[in-house]
């Protein structure tokens, strides 16, 4: 059964980023829903995946990877290991794996399962929007096919880019955490001008839009740095310099090194 051949892809785990893929491999039309296959152990749950995503939610994981040939490990990191020992004598070299686990390297994965394939990935969770933003690392039995069918995939709800292993817990931070964190901004911000007296929906509207339209900006910024857009709305002596100052004053540069940092230690602790 060829991988990137009319592929089965199945989810052993189909919690919030597992959701976030499939939902955007359905919206994307880059495989049919009936090429996807969703496994938990617990009945309840699994019933209420099967409904919330619309894709068939079985209860046994190894009947999941005999009948997909790329397979999602998708649980929460400390639960990898049992699972990777519970479908290891299913796998086959001819199957994929591709593991979301924040923290789990290629190493521990591989020294579970033997010479099956692996891609290490880390999404986010706009890929329900085909928004997403991937992080891919190629395990040492994986072939530049088996990446570029998973970036090819991961395209089709995103952008994706291709990392070293050892850059995956920056990642992780930036781009798998990172939704978070814009979030907090937007509802700072948003929040800010609600005190000085602007309605917050409104004042929510304007933080929503604004974030939107900026980040549009710095991916369409051609031969212009971040820097020079900042420069182009804040002139010297206006408004926007005098807020652009008290962000320098109260050192943000240093508050985001400082959260992007401990994401990232707390990610390659979750592995350990």
């Amino acid at each position: 059964m060829n991988k990137c051949d009319n592929p089965k892809i199945g989810f052993i785990g189909c919690g919030k980023m597992a959701g976030a893929i499939i939902k955007g491999i359905i919206t994307s039309n880059f495989v049919p829903k009936e090429n996807l296959m969703g496994a938990e152990i617990n009945n309840e749950i699994a019933q209420l995946a099967q409904s919330r995503l619309g894709i068939d939610v079985i209860r046994d994981n190894r009947q999941l990877v005999r009948e997909s040939n790329v397979i999602f490990v998708a649980t929460k990191p400390g639960y990898v290991a049992d699972v990777l020992e519970e479908i290891k004598n299913s796998l086959t070299p001819e199957k994929l794996v591709v593991s979301i686990a924040a923290g789990v390297t290629i190493k521990k994965i591989e020294k579970i399962i033997g010479k099956t394939p692996v891609v290490r990935v880390m999404p986010n969770t706009p890929a329900l929007l085909l928004e997403g933003m991937s992080g891919v690392s190629k395990g040492t039995y994986a072939q530049d096919s088996d990446v570029e069918f998973v970036m090819n995939l991961l395209s089709s709800i995103g952008k994706t880019i291709r990392v070293e292993e050892k850059q995956m817990d920056i990642v992780t931070a930036i781009s798998g955490s990172g939704p978070a964190f814009f979030y907090k901004v937007i509802e700072d911000i948003a929040r800010a001008g609600e005190k000085l007296g602007l309605d917050y929906d409104k004042s929510l509207l304007l933080a929503t839009q604004t974030a939107l339209g900026s980040a549009k900006m710095v991916s369409n910024r051609g031969e212009l740095t971040v820097e020079d857009l900042i420069n182009n709305v804040a002139t010297k002596g206006g408004c926007t310099f005098v807020g652009i100052n008290t962000m320098k004053e109260n050192h943000s540069d240093k508050l985001f090194y400082e959260v992007v940092e401990a994401t990232s230690r707390k990610a390659c602790e979750l592995g350990n």
